[in-house]
């Protein structure tokens, strides 16, 4: 048997390595070969991390009677979701149509021509409570193609034209329908109220707590949403948060890190926001030790976590802490003012550096939540030693798989996290990790790379996501050092997205999983959110922070069509649409920024650092004269002709690119600004 994994680039893919089971990777070599025998694809989607992944792997991969079976009946395919997170939506997608509880493992039957027939997600290895074991559903679904052969191939068939017709539908459309058919946020999508399930481990539409559908009717198709409309959504969320543990919903709880974000940047919001985000640093879900966040806590009260640590959670948990630590209060444990939110994010800021980033620069994507203690593989042992117990045993394994896009979150957040805490390396090891990302996953036609592991690279197609995380990660880091190097990186990724016509949807420059598209599975990025921000809201959250620095309207048209596009669905659902409602806050908001120009021969911006960090403004940047000249040629607009005036460190605060009079000192700065 040829072991096809050994040498892939996915660690997951490599921890079935040794399996008895006669493994594919992801290509057409697995459709041809089922094509060949006239047998269906059995595609098992998961990832390195993912507890129950490793269970099914224990229980039944690695059972010589399944794997013969497997083998005899099926040309078995496994994929990692985050390397290949289009192909993850496709089957996901399907998969709905079959059970409401969805998550990985996935596991999904398909014909050799790629449609989806029947799935599900984690199968034990015998009958247990009703659930049927994984053989019983080999044998069932063999029997189905022997002896219903047009009946699997009309499912298949129906089921293709369904995902094709849901990724053409426009979000409008689809808000009226769901609000109709009575849908709740995340019904059917696998959602953190379904997570009480142990193998329901849904990471984009986690946190989907089942919210009534709400306003979904017409008038809210294709408009800007206002201070009255955002103000419904906090509303809506408020009234789901659990009276007695916090958090949203009143079984699993998830960090929603785009919900808490749109709280925070809402006045109406912020309690609510401080709330959930004391509640969750002070519980289970985040490691006292090493100051990480986990995945999830299956219990109402935030207890029972499973263990693995992503690296988006906790780069968005890192923007969203330090954000409210700089606001108020310094010293860390007080209960006044928002030392706890610094303490938290004190605590992050080191996971990261100490445990994520890899020597490379690049960050891990994610660490398991299972290691061996005392000789025993166990999930969470690890972390519920203390500091001195853990240095005699081995730590969790990192998934060091280096993800362009969650990559991009985390270089973003350092950076502005340093920039507003005070942690000059926290900057460094975003411009470390940039460096790497540019060197290493931008290709000389300005292509993205979306997965490499040491000296590997994917061929995996890039995401939208890809593009916006990083854009918006790399505009973070030039903002925090001022180097144009950063800023103009980031306008050519958003730009490869740009469609020729203002009102198309963004492109995708590698065109997708091209196996998916020459099956008809490929579906449009989808916009909703769960633990992170979807690809084309990433995309035009980049576009309006270059709108801010000044590179024309063509990005303020593309992150207000983006809002418009997406607005019914995020009215009916914010739970999954918390950075999209973000977004739409600060489009809504006067537009204030403030520019720190200083000379060359002494690049000090000191006496503005304090403005810098807490002033409130859209966006504050601090940039040395020759920077700011190059950023002005380049056509961010917001540095023309700002110069250090005097030799002198010189501040200019604008509202809507209309500049005061640039002044010397902090005072004369809190004067103009009426601070």
């Amino acid at each position: 048997m040829t072991n096809r994994l050994a040498t892939a680039i996915s660690p997951y893919l490599r921890q079935h390595a040794e399996n008895p089971v006669n493994w594919y990777p992801w290509g057409e070599e697995a459709f041809a070969e089922a094509k060949r025998r006239d047998v269906p694809l059995f595609v098992s989607i998961g990832y390195s991390t993912c507890h129950w992944c490793h269970v099914m792997a224990r229980e039944s991969f690695s059972d010589e009677g399944v794997a013969a079976y497997l083998d005899q009946n099926f040309v078995a395919v496994k994929v990692d979701r985050e390397e290949h997170p289009d192909v993850d939506a496709s089957y996901l997608a399907a998969a709905g149509a079959f059970t409401p509880n969805l998550g990985w493992p996935l596991s999904v039957f398909v014909t050799p021509d790629g449609g989806p027939f029947f799935a599900g997600t984690y199968y034990p290895p015998v009958p247990i409570e009703g659930h049927p074991s994984f053989s019983q559903v080999l044998q069932a679904v063999t029997e189905a193609w022997t002896e219903r052969r047009d009946g699997v191939e009309e499912t298949a068939r129906q089921l293709t034209e369904a995902i094709q017709a849901a990724s053409d539908m426009p979000a409008e459309q689809m808000a009226a329908a769901d609000a109709a058919k009575g849908t709740e946020a995340g019904e059917g999508a696998g959602t953190a109220a379904n997570a009480s399930d142990a193998h329901t481990d849904d990471s984009r539409t986690e946190g989907a707590v089942r919210l009534p559908a709400g306003d979904a009717s017409s008038d809210a198709s294709l408009r800007a949403l206002g201070d009255d409309d955002l103000a419904r959504a906090v509303r809506a969320l408020a009234a789901h948060e659990d009276p007695q543990f916090g958090g949203l919903g009143t079984q699993a709880k998830f960090p929603v890190a785009p919900v808490v974000g749109f709280l925070v940047e809402r006045a109406d919001g912020r309690d609510l926001a401080d709330r959930m985000l004391r509640t969750m640093a002070s519980s289970p879900l985040r490691d006292d030790v090493e100051g990480g966040f986990f995945r999830y806590a299956t219990q109402r009260d935030w207890s029972d976590p499973h263990y693995e640590r992503m690296l988006y959670d906790n780069a968005l948990l890192l923007d969203i802490y330090a954000t409210r630590g700089a606001e108020t209060g310094t010293e860390p444990g007080t209960e006044t003012g928002t030392g706890w939110a610094r303490e938290a994010a004190e605590g992050i800021g080191a996971f990261l550096l100490q445990v994520m980033q890899l020597p490379t620069g690049g960050f891990a994507s994610a660490q398991d939540s299972e290691s061996v203690i005392d000789g025993q593989r166990v999930e969470g042992g690890y972390y519920g030693l203390d500091a001195a117990e853990r240095a005699s045993q081995s730590a969790p394994a990192l998934d060091e798989k280096v993800l362009t896009g969650w990559n991009g979150l985390a270089i973003g957040a350092l950076a502005r996290a340093g920039r507003l805490l005070g942690h000059p390396e926290w900057i460094e090891s975003a411009r470390w990790a940039a460096d790497y990302l540019l060197e290493n996953h931008v290709q000389p036609n300005g292509k993205l790379v979306r997965a490499s592991v040491a000296e590997q690279k994917s061929d995996a197609a890039a995401s939208l996501e890809d593009y916006g995380m990083l854009a918006g990660g790399l505009l973070e880091l030039g903002i925090a050092t001022g180097q144009a190097v950063y800023f103009i990186a980031a306008q050519r990724l958003v730009d490869a997205t740009l469609p020729a016509d203002v009102d198309d949807p963004f492109v995708l420059p590698e065109g997708g999983d091209p196996l998916l598209g020459a099956h008809g599975l490929a579906v449009a990025g989808d916009p909703s959110e769960g633990a992170y921000p979807s690809g084309p809201t990433s995309i035009a959250q980049a576009c309006w922070r270059l709108y801010e620095l000044g590179a024309g309207e063509r990005y303020r048209q593309a992150a207000e069509r983006t809002v418009r596009r997406v607005a019914p669905l995020a009215l009916a659902n914010p739970v999954s649409f918390g950075a999209t409602l973000a977004l739409a806050e600060r489009l809504r908001r006067p537009l204030v920024q403030l520019v720190v120009v200083v000379p060359d021969a002494a690049a000090d911006a000191s006496p503005f650092l304090d403005a810098l960090a807490t002033l409130p403004t859209s966006l504050s940047v601090a940039v040395s004269q020759s920077a700011a000249i190059e950023l002005g040629q380049i056509g961010l607009e917001l540095f023309a002709g700002r110069t250090a005036l005097e030799s002198r460190a010189t501040a200019y605060l604008c509202q809507d690119f209309v500049c005061r009079l640039p002044v010397h000192t902090a005072e004369e700065l809190a004067e103009g600004s009426g601070s």
